[in-house]
């Protein structure tokens, strides 16, 4: 037997006639990527209507693989081999036998070992067989209307690298039905996920059904009106609401079950609660009036931690929660709490008393009081048997002693969580959040809530980051949320998730060394076809033209570089006329050194794609050195300074790399010429996007030398402070004076000092992103 490398598989078998149109060939080149896969010279199995799918008698859980099986196959060939249950022991030829090897180490492991004869398909458990039938489910061609599927002889040994392969839906901004719910179960059964995080309540909405407290769906599931936009000041006016029955959600959790899928229910608390106000106001800290929430963001009613009431209430849901779900684990939210309500309120202050809450360098007493809550609910669910899950605020205050963390805000919480000895889940924002966009070229994007996570940034993720061996044993797994903010439709929720989630479960499942995103590409033009042939809304945005524009500060040019996952034929102009097959044939990276407006397209026999174009504007700053008295954040500074003079201004998104996003102190810029130089205009851009507290400047002020020591001021320009907590949109600011020769230009971008008065954050620091510094 010889192994081959996964890049070889596709051209491993040519064992069938060409000409033969009945004949299809099967290819192991899957999503997730199998740990090894090794092939031999033997003849492929062939599959066709007569196979039998056998598995052993009274195993009621391999006779429900067996029928999935069968219809898996039935999608792709219309024909559904039978099964049959067979004795110890039992010899059966021209078929698939699902059985179990305690031999195999993983608990999800499986080996699928194909000869001329059959298949089998091995695991430890039911659930390792049921991904082996995953592998070959993919294997096949997605259209293969009657055709014998020639499967390579050989074997594939495989396990998960992780034992959480988790997805999110919130389901408490939009509602979506049940039946979607379950073609969701679907997908993640396709990408060998065993986990499905339902987000069931929301400040927007409470969707699942409380027997002892049934105004939390006749009240708290419907909002009267719903947000027009990003938070404008607009309403539609129209009721809108939606709710699980508890039969409906066994019905789910049963359905997801059989597919070997765990549903974790969030209950999220003691934040994000309103509609539970709404329905109940006296567990709230002021008494109300509340209303079901309709609009986004993070609001200063949460529930009263002081009223036993209150506690009683939480108690009673998680005794219903925990009859609807079996799971091991509920996941009890903690994040996005804020303190003011407690800080005035008698009774929580009374609680922090009765407890001896304390204060300290790191935490307020408001935060010992949330941790007091968190606690509280950990030990009733653990009396109970059950774990708690939250998302990494609960770091902040006393950890609850036995707490799954979630690592949500980047990973750093999940690394001090790990470091305490806390088990992980990986969900960092800034590759496994699906609502942010899949692109930076956003104008024909449906509305999402900002944020650039394209695949080949959640394709890049390793849930273990820089931990050492010891804590990377606590990194339990990883998961993609979707919030549903801006997400109203099911078809936007697949446009969300597919292809991203393919990333996500080779991030999951495949071992890092394995891992080649031009590779994974390949394979995932094959899953395509599953999702185009089940109807699936699936984003094409691998299939445009990947460009990269690499300032090149030595050459004073951008560079240009262009590719497709299939090397299509590029082409591109300068002068922002679209391109045809008659423009210039991409070959080679391009650099550009003067004023250009460069677009370019690939065009295959289909047609052509998207039509990528980028305004290149070069002014006397454009690649000169620059130095930054004031550094960017660190998660924001990107390519560094050299971004804000590389002649590119960025687009409305903030996450692309073409801002430098800056808290906490002005930006300061000095830009040496290289000689003296007339000047009379300094401008720059801002992004203001008050909802991701991201403000403008309120003033420039320029600065001139030849010595790059004495500076003389010879402009300034006082900003008005944006006031306006909806703001979203990319600000532009100039100033300009007499005429001045100099080297040096020292330009200063004055920040806004804090969040304005109405604003979640007020009082609070904001971001200011700044692009593109221009002197003339």
């Amino acid at each position: 037997m010889r192994k081959l490398n996964h890049a070889l598989l596709a051209g491993a078998l040519a064992l069938a006639c060409a000409s033969c149109t009945a004949e299809k060939e099967a290819n192991y080149q899957v999503i997730p990527l199998p740990q090894e896969v090794s092939l031999t010279q033997g003849n492929p199995f062939k599959l066709n209507e007569n196979v039998l799918i056998a598995y052993p008698e009274n195993n009621a859980l391999l006779q429900r693989n067996a029928e999935f099986l069968s219809e898996y196959i039935q999608q792709a060939t219309n024909y559904a081999p039978k099964t049959k249950a067979i004795a110890a022991g039992e010899q059966v030829k021209n078929a698939i036998v699902l059985g179990l090897d305690p031999g195999i180490a993983n608990k999800e492991g499986y080996v699928l070992t194909t000869t001329p004869e059959g298949i089998s398909i091995n695991g430890q458990t039911e659930n390792g067989v049921f991904y082996g039938i995953q592998t070959l489910r993919k294997s096949i061609p997605a259209e293969a209307k009657g055709a014998t599927i020639l499967i390579p002889a050989g074997e594939i040994k495989d396990e998960p690298r992780f034992s959480y392969r988790g997805m999110h839906l919130d389901v408490g901004r939009h509602f979506f039905p049940k039946e979607f719910i379950k073609k969701y179960i679907d997908l993640l059964a396709l990408h060998n996920m065993n986990t499905f995080h339902w987000h069931l309540t929301e400040d927007q909405g409470w969707r699942i059904e409380i027997k002892k407290y049934p105004k939390l769906t006749e009240i708290g599931s419907q909002r009267s009106r719903t947000v027009i936009g990003r938070n404008t000041q607009e309403y539609d006016n129209t009721p809108y609401g939606g709710f699980y029955t508890q039969e409906e959600a066994k019905e789910i959790v049963k359905y997801a079950q059989e597919r070997y899928i765990t549903i974790i229910p969030e209950v999220d608390l003691p934040g994000h609660m309103l509609a539970a106000l709404a329905a109940y106001p006296e567990m709230g800290c002021t008494g109300g009036p509340y209303e079901v929430c309709p609009r986004w963001g993070v609001f200063e009613d949460v529930l009263c931690i002081g009223n036993d009431k209150t506690m009683q209430f939480l108690e009673d849901v998680m005794s219903e929660i925990i009859e609807i779900f079996p799971s091991e684990y509920v996941h009890i939210g903690g994040d996005e709490a804020p303190r003011t309500r407690w800080e005035k309120c008698p009774k929580c202050q009374a609680r922090i008393k009765a407890e001896g809450l304390k204060a300290d360098k790191k935490h307020t007493a408001e935060d010992r009081l949330q941790s007091y809550c968190m606690t509280r609910i950990e030990k009733f669910l653990n009396s109970k048997g059950r774990r708690i899950i939250g998302w990494d605020e609960i770091l902040e205050g006393d950890v609850a002693p036995n707490a799954t963390v979630m690592s949500w805000r980047g990973a750093s919480g999940g690394i001090e969580a790990a470091q305490m000895g806390h088990d992980v889940i990986m969900t960092p924002n800034t590759y496994c959040y699906f609502d942010y966009y899949q692109t930076a070229d956003t104008k024909d994007e449906p509305l999402g809530i900002g944020g650039y996570v394209p695949i080949e940034k959640v394709y890049s993720l390793d849930p273990t980051f820089d931990l050492n061996e010891e804590q990377k044993k606590h990194i339990i797994g990883a998961q993609a949320n979707l919030w549903t903010e801006y997400i109203t439709t099911t078809e936007h929720v697949e446009y969300m998730v597919l292809p991203r989630m393919a990333a996500l479960a080779e991030v999951q499942w495949t071992q890092p060394e394995k891992k080649d995103f031009k590779d994974f590409t390949k394979r995932l033009a094959r899953l395509m076809k599953f999702y185009q042939r089940d109807g699936f809304n699936y984003a094409k945005h691998v299939f445009d033209l990947k460009v990269d524009f690499t300032p090149d500060v030595a050459k004073k040019a951008v560079v240009v570089t262009l590719s497709t996952i299939d090397d299509a034929p590029i082409y591109y102009t300068l002068d922002g006329t679209e391109p045809t097959t008659a423009s210039l044939k991409y070959t080679e990276p391009v650099a550009i050194t003067e004023t250009a407006d460069f677009q370019a397209v690939v065009i295959r026999p289909e047609g052509k794609s998207k039509v990528v174009n980028k305004k290149i504007s070069f002014n006397k700053a454009t690649y000169c050195p620059i130095e930054l008295t004031f550094q960017p954040s660190e998660k924001y500074k990107f390519g560094g300074a050299i971004t804000l003079v590389d002649g590119m201004k960025g687009n409305d998104s903030y996450a692309t790399g073409a801002w430098l996003g800056f808290v906490g102190g002005d930006v300061e810029a000095i830009i040496d010429l290289g000689q003296e130089t007339e000047i009379k205009r300094v401008a720059t851009n801002a992004i203001v996007d008050m909802s991701a507290w991201i403000m403008g400047s309120t003033g420039l002020v320029v600065s001139v030398s030849n010595d790059n020591k004495e500076f003389r001021e010879v402009a300034v320009k006082d900003i008005p402070a944006e006031t306006n907590i909806d703001k979203k949109g990319v600000e532009n600011y100039e100033i300009t004076f007499d005429p001045v020769k100099a080297r040096y230009v020292k330009v200063v971008i004055k920040r806004s000092p804090a969040l304005p008065k109405g604003h979640a954050g007020e009082g609070k620091a904001a971001y200011m992103f700044i692009d593109e510094i221009e002197v003339n």
